[in-house]
């Protein structure tokens, strides 16, 4: 550990949960360079949604490099960065009907999100953005404005303006009749906003899964006082609740989408900031950036697109994993009279949430983790208060893996409560 505890920053978190050194992985698994196995339900934070280096994508990008392929080109027009558009519009938005114009705003989604913030703030020429509680879009300023956790906001070092937060549904006061009465009121004191940014599943933010009533209410507002609505979907589209998009059940259509992490399909840097076609108002060079091209990523990302988005297989391999994969966790929480935790989520991104232990719940959450750790599972903490133990696992684990990962968890949870 030499070499990362004498060069790095102090500021990197997931190797303090988990200190081990990573050598290969393949599927749902990772292993260190002792040879010890781990299954991962962690998956990159949600880049990972085909697991590890699957064969499919892992072909295109050797082939695609064997050929000495562009490995970058800024915007630049390139065979791999057409094929990619072409493949997004016959296989996500053609069949949903969708008609959006893609911006590439940069490597990562918070690059996403600042895209959408930019452009809405000039479209409608107003600079108010409505965001939630508990809501989590990124680690850059204006990411982080609209961004509910107060632990991130503080790092920004700088005041953070222009953004209003209201309650996300169940939270006290979460009906967007609210929101809906404060625009409409000059003596509200909230300025007409610019936009409102919503995740349909707060990840970070505890896995905090928003009906669908709320979500049509919450669009029926947006439209009927002009306010853009734009859905971070970096951590749940891609298929991780089920469709790949995670508003399509909702049946509501959004402004603008952000896209990012397994839309490179293998994990490699790719952003989307998906705008309708009358919100393009940039001038050549209004929003750039110097990782707007990565052909390799450009390459798996329209390889995982053929692959797993050609049909509907995988939505329905997704949604029958995570009815599996809550029918589980709730058996977990139904062995613990008091103190049982709550299953939270949707598809598969689900949690299991320790609130009922109060100010002991982050505590105990970390300790699930760390025991599951231990014995060969990964899964992380997130919520305000890191209460929640969060799993996403890849969406093409199997049955045995998702089992094997539930018992882990099971046997983690009893050893922290009872233990």
């Amino acid at each position: 550990m030499n070499a990362f505890e004498q060069m790095e920053s102090e500021v990197r978190s997931y190797s303090r949960t988990w200190p081990v050194v990573f050598d290969h992985a393949q599927g749902s698994w990772l292993y260190d360079e002792d040879g010890r196995r781990y299954l991962d339900f962690f998956a990159g934070a949600g880049a990972l949604n085909y697991g590890h280096n699957p064969p499919v994508l892992k072909r295109a990008l050797m082939d695609y490099i064997a050929r000495d392929g562009v490995a970058h080109s800024l915007d630049m027009f390139t065979v791999a960065r057409r094929r990619f558009l072409t493949t997004l519009h016959e296989t996500v938005l053609a069949p949903r009907a969708l008609d959006y114009r893609v911006v590439f705003p940069g490597p990562g989604g918070t690059n996403a999100v600042e895209a959408a913030l930019k452009l809405a703030r000039r479209v409608t020429g107003r600079t108010t953005v409505v965001g939630f509680t508990n809501s989590f879009h990124g680690m850059t300023l204006g990411a982080l404005a609209v961004s509910g956790n107060a632990a991130k906001r503080a790092a920004a070092g700088v005041p953070l303006g222009h953004a209003v937060s209201m309650p996300y549904d169940g939270y006290p006061g979460s009906a967007p009749e609210l929101l809906d009465r404060m625009i409409g009121d000059s003596g509200s004191g909230l300025d007409k906003p610019a936009a409102v940014i919503v995740e349909t599943v707060q990840g970070e933010g505890g896995v905090h899964a928003a009906e669908d009533d709320w979500l049509r209410a919450l669009a029926a507002v947006c439209r009927r006082h002009g306010v853009l609505l734009i859905v971070d979907d970096v951590q749940m589209g891609c298929g991780r609740v089920g469709p790949f998009f995670s508003f399509e059940d909702a049946g509501i259509v959004p402004d603008m989408v952000c896209l990012s992490k397994s839309i490179g399909g293998y994990g490699l840097p790719l952003a989307l900031t998906l705008i309708r076609p009358e919100l393009d108002v940039w001038k050549p060079g209004d929003h750039n950036g110097t990782f707007r091209g990565v052909g390799p990523a450009f390459v798996t990302g329209a390889a995982a697109l053929r692959a797993y988005w050609s049909g509907n297989d995988l939505e329905k391999a997704v949604r029958r994993s995570g009815e599996r994969l809550a029918t589980a966790l709730g058996e977990i929480t139904r062995g613990y009279h008091d103190g049982a935790p709550t299953v939270k989520g949707r598809g598969l991104a689900a949690g299991l949430d320790f609130r009922s232990h109060g100010d002991r719940a982050g505590a105990i959450a970390a300790q699930v983790s760390a025991e599951a750790f231990r014995r060969g599972l990964l899964v992380e903490t997130s919520g305000a208060d890191g209460s929640v133990v969060k799993l996403l696992p890849p969406l093409t684990v199997s049955d045995a893996e998702l089992d094997q990962g539930v018992d882990i968890l099971g046997a983690s949870v009893d050893a922290t409560l009872h233990g």
